[in-house]
C-alpha cells in the first residue's frame, strides 16, 4: 500500500481532484473489488460476513480516514483523532444501508463530513470534488467546524458534550421502524447526562429501542486519558447493563492485534491486512447485530474499543486536533496520508457503494430532510376574560391551550422536570397524562401519557427541542430558576434553526415561577438572570422571549408561538392570580409593535414606564397614582415582544431560515415610548430592555433584578431590589426635574 505518487492517475474519477496521493492495488483486489458489494438496486450489503463486504467496508474506513486528515489539514485547523477511531464502524452502518447517523462528538465533525461526501449529499451545497471540499472547509457557507443545522445529509448539530442522544432518541420517537445509531465519545459519557437521559427515556417509551449509542472507547478526551479509560472491559459491560442496556456489544481492536502494541488500547492500522480484515469483520458483524437487536425491541448499545487516532498523523490526545504547524507538507500528516491512500479503484469502488447505500445520498433520504406533515389543530379554545374581572392564573389558561393541542396532535409532548402541579397546569397532566409505566389516575400518569418529566433539566430540554428540530410539535416547561441547566440544548437547537434547509416547528417554551413568586425559598429558586441569555440570543434574529400582560395575553402569545417555524420562542409568566389588564387584540398588536400601551393619563409633563412581567406592574400602577397626585401624566407600557424593538440591524434575521423583518418602526417607537422621562422596569435582567436603551434619546433609566433574598411576599422582594413605587416614583420626578 505504498503511494506512487502525489499526481492523480489518468483514470481517477472526477470527484478524486484535490486527493494528494493515491496508492497502489490492495492484496485482493483483483478477487473483491471487482464489483461493488452493494449491488446495482440494492441498498445495503447482503451478508456482513461476505470476504468482498468486508474487503471494501475496510476501504471505505480508511477512505473516510484519509479525507477527513486531508481536508483538515487543508486547514492546519480540526478534529480528526476521535472520528479516525470509530471509522470501520462508520463503515459498517453505511454499508448495511443505515444513513440516520447522529453524534454527540462535534469534534467529529470533519468526519461526518467526509461520509456526507462520498455518498454525494454535499453536492446539494455545491460541493463535487475534494478540492471544493478542502477550499471550503471551515470557511463562511462552507463546512463550519462543528456539526450544524446547514449540511445536508447530517440530521443534528454537535457542540458541547452530551447532546446527541436526544436527537436520536428524538428520531426514534417518531420513526419507529428506522435505527438511529448516535457516537458517544468516552470523554462524552463522563457526562452525567447521557446516560441518565437515556434511562429515564426508556422507562417512559420501553418499546422504543429504535436508536443505537455506538461508545467510542478509544482512551482519550480532548487532552488527556478519559475518565472511563481504565474501567476492565468487564466494568463498562456492566455499567451499560445496570443502567437498563439489553444487549451490550464489545468489539476490542486489541483482541485481533498481530503487532504486539502496548496497552489496552490499540491501532487496528497497523495489523497485518489479514488481521485488519478481522477485525474489520468482526466491527460489521458486530453492527449488524447491534441495529437487528435495536429494531427488534431490546435497549442495545454498541462499544468500540480502539486507540484514539487510529490511521492518522498521531494517536491518543495528541491525535485530537491540528495545530498551525500541521499543514498538508508536515512530516506526520504527509507519512499518515500516504500510509492511507487509496488507489483510484478503490476510490470509485467506495463512492458506488456510499452511493447506493440506503437508497441514495443521505440528503436526500435521511428524515430530517423534508418538512414533517402536522396534524392541524384547528382553532384553539381562547377564553378571553373581562378586563378588570377577577383576577386569573395566566399559566393555567395557557394549560388549557396546551391540553387542546396535545388531544389534536398525538405526537405532541410537554416537557417538565419540576411537575406540572407546580407550574399552575396540572390541567394539562389531568388531559394528557404523564408517561410512566405505573398506571395512577391520584396522579394522571400511565403509559400512553403525553407529560415527560424526568427530574432532569437537560432531558426535558434535550426531548423538546430534538423532536421541535425533527419536526414536531413540543413543549418545554420549566421554573425559571432551574431552566438554565437546560438551555444549553435548547441553544443548539435554535441555532441549528436559523440554519435550517426546511421549515419545522418552533421550539416553544414556558418558564413559570419566578423569581418574584418563590420568595419563601430565597435565592436557590430566584435566579431571573436566565433572561441575559435570552437578551444575548436575541440578536441571532430567530429568538422571541415574551413576557404576556396576563392571562388572556399568554393565550394569544401561545397561539402565535405555534404558527412560527424555526424560531426559539420562551413564554415567562407567573402561577399567581393576577388582574387582567388587556384584551386579546392588545397582545395580538403588542406581538407585532413589542408592546402595548395599558394605563395612560395626562398631565404637565410625561413620564413613560416600560415594564417587561406581570407582577411587576403592580408596584409601577401604584408609582402612577403618586405621579398622577403631583400632576404628571403616566404612560405605562407592557412590553411583550422586546425583539420587536430592536432596529432591524440590531439582528441577524435576514441569515435565517423563515426570517422574520418585522421590526417596530421610528414612528411607533414614538407613540410608545416618546415622553418627557422613560423608565424600563423588570423583575428580571436589565438587558432584556436594551432595545429601549439604544432607540430612546429620553432621560431614561433601569429599575432591574439585583439578587435573591428570602422574603415573604413578592413586594418585599421587589422591595428588597429597589422596585417599589416610592423608589420608581423618585426616579421619575428627578429625570423629569
Amino acid at each position: 500500500m505504498t503511494p506512487t505518487s502525489p499526481v492523480a492517475p489518468a483514470k481517477a474519477p472526477d470527484f478524486c481532484e484535490g486527493i494528494q496521493y493515491f496508492g497502489e492495488l490492495w492484496p485482493e483486489f483483483a478477487s473483491h473489488g471487482k464489483e461493488a458489494a452493494i449491488a446495482p438496486g440494492k441498498t445495503a450489503i447482503v451478508s456482513p460476513s461476505d470476504p468482498s463486504a468486508v474487503f471494501q467496508t475496510l476501504l471505505a474506513a480508511d477512505a473516510l480516514r484519509y479525507l477527513t486528515l486531508q481536508v483538515t489539514a487543508s486547514k492546519a485547523s480540526g478534529h480528526p483523532g476521535g472520528f479516525a477511531s470509530i471509522a470501520e464502524a462508520i463503515a459498517s452502518l453505511v454499508m448495511l444501508g443505515h444513513k440516520n447517523i447522529l453524534t454527540e462528538v462535534g469534534h467529529h465533525a470533519p468526519g461526518f463530513y467526509s461520509s456526507m461526501f462520498l455518498d454525494r449529499s454535499l453536492e446539494d451545497m455545491g460541493i463535487h470534488t475534494v478540492q471544493q471540499m478542502r477550499e471550503r472547509f471551515r470557511e463562511h457557507q462552507g463546512l463550519l467546524g462543528h456539526l450544524s443545522g446547514q449540511i445536508p445529509g447530517l440530521l443534528n448539530p454537535a457542540g458541547p458534550l452530551g447532546q446527541g442522544q436526544h436527537f436520536a432518541m428524538s428520531g426514534a420517537l417518531l420513526h419507529r421502524d428506522t435505527l438511529f445509531p448516535v457516537t458517544i465519545g468516552d470523554g462524552g459519557i463522563g457526562e452525567p447526562y447521557v446516560m441518565s437521559s437515556m434511562a429515564h427515556f426508556h422507562t417512559a417509551y420501553p418499546d422504543v429501542t429504535n436508536f443505537l449509542p455506538i461508545l467510542v472507547w478509544n482512551g482519550y478526551s480532548q487532552e488527556h486519558h478519559s475518565m472511563v479509560s481504565t474501567k476492565p472491559n468487564e466494568e463498562m459491560i456492566e455499567y451499560w447493563e445496570g443502567n437498563g442496556f439489553q444487549e451490550v456489544i464489545l468489539v476490542n481492536a486489541k483482541d485481533f492485534d498481530d503487532t504486539n502494541q502496548s496497552g489496552d488500547y490499540v491501532d487496528s492500522t497497523a495489523f497485518s491486512l489479514k488481521q485488519r480484515l478481522a477485525f474489520t469483520q468482526a466491527v460489521l458483524e458486530a453492527t449488524d447485530k447491534a441495529a437487528k437487536s435495536a429494531l427488534s425491541g431490546k435497549l442495545t448499545v454498541l462499544i468500540v474499543k480502539q486507540l484514539k487516532g487510529a490511521g492518522v498523523h498521531d494517536r491518543g490526545a495528541k491525535s485530537h486536533n491540528l495545530y498551525g504547524y500541521h499543514t498538508l507538507d508536515n512530516e506526520a500528516i504527509v507519512s499518515a496520508l500516504q500510509e492511507r491512500a487509496l488507489p483510484a479503484e478503490g476510490w470509485q469502488l467506495v463512492r458506488t457503494n456510499f452511493e447506493r447505500a440506503a437508497g441514495g445520498p443521505a440528503s436526500h433520504h435521511v428524515v430530517t430532510e423534508k418538512e414533517r406533515p402536522l396534524p392541524e389543530l384547528g382553532a384553539l379554545p381562547l377564553n378571553e376574560y373581562p378586563v378588570h374581572g377577577e383576577k386569573q392564573v395566566a399559566t393555567t389558561a395557557m394549560g388549557e391551550l396546551i391540553a387542546h393541542v396535545g388531544q389534536k396532535d398525538p405526537q405532541f409532548i410537554l416537557t417538565n422536570a419540576d411537575g406540572n402541579a407546580a407550574s399552575g397546569i396540572n390541567n394539562v397532566n389531568q388531559a394528557l397524562k404523564i408517561v410512566h409505566p405505573t398506571p395512577d389516575d391520584l396522579y394522571f400518569q400511565g403509559p400512553q401519557g403525553q407529560v415527560y418529566e424526568p427530574l432532569s433539566e437537560d432531558a426535558c430540554a434535550g426531548l423538546a427541542a430534538g423532536l421541535a428540530l425533527f419536526g414536531a410539535r413540543t413543549l418545554w416547561c420549566s421554573y425559571e430558576s432551574f431552566a438554565i441547566n437546560g438551555l444549553p440544548i435548547w441553544q443548539t437547537v435554535t441555532q441549528a434553526m436559523a440554519e435550517l434547509r426546511r421549515p419545522t416547528p418552533s421550539t416553544i417554551t414556558l418558564f413559570t415561577a419566578g423569581a418574584l413568586e418563590q420568595g419563601r425559598n430565597g435565592w436557590t429558586h430566584q435566579r431571573p438572570e436566565i433572561e441575559n441569555y435570552f437578551a444575548a440570543m436575541m440578536r441571532n434574529g430567530n429568538i422571541f422571549p415574551l413576557f404576556p400582560t396576563d392571562a388572556n395575553s399568554i393565550q394569544v402569545c401561545y397561539d402565535w408561538a405555534l404558527t412560527t417555524k424555526n424560531k426559539g420562542v420562551t413564554i415567562t409568566a407567573s402561577k399567581s392570580p393576577l388582574p387582567i389588564r388587556t384584551t386579546f387584540e392588545q397582545t395580538k398588536q403588542a406581538l407585532k409593535d413589542g408592546g402595548v400601551v395599558i394605563h395612560e393619563s395626562e398631565g404637565k409633563q410625561k413620564v413613560v414606564f416600560a415594564v417587561i412581567g406581570d407582577m411587576t406592574l403592580i408596584p409601577v400602577f401604584d408609582a402612577a397614582v403618586r405621579l398622577e397626585d403631583e400632576g404628571i401624566g403616566v404612560r405605562i407600557v407592557s412590553v411583550v415582544s422586546p425583539r420587536r424593538l430592536y432596529r432591524p440591524d440590531d439582528t441577524a434575521w435576514e441569515s435565517c431560515a423563515q426570517p422574520d423583518s418585522h421590526f417596530l418602526d421610528d414612528a411607533g417607537f414614538d407613540r410608545l415610548f416618546g415622553g418627557d422621562a422613560l423608565i424600563g422596569v423588570t423583575g428580571g435582567s436589565s438587558a432584556m430592555l436594551e432595545p429601549l436603551m439604544l432607540r430612546s434619546t429620553l432621560k431614561r433609566d433601569l429599575f432591574a433584578w439585583k439578587r435573591g433574598e428570602t422574603a415573604s411576599s413578592a413586594g418585599q422582594i421587589m422591595a428588597l431590589n429597589g422596585l417599589t413605587a416610592e423608589a420608581l416614583s423618585t426616579r421619575a420626578e428627578q429625570l423629569l426635574a
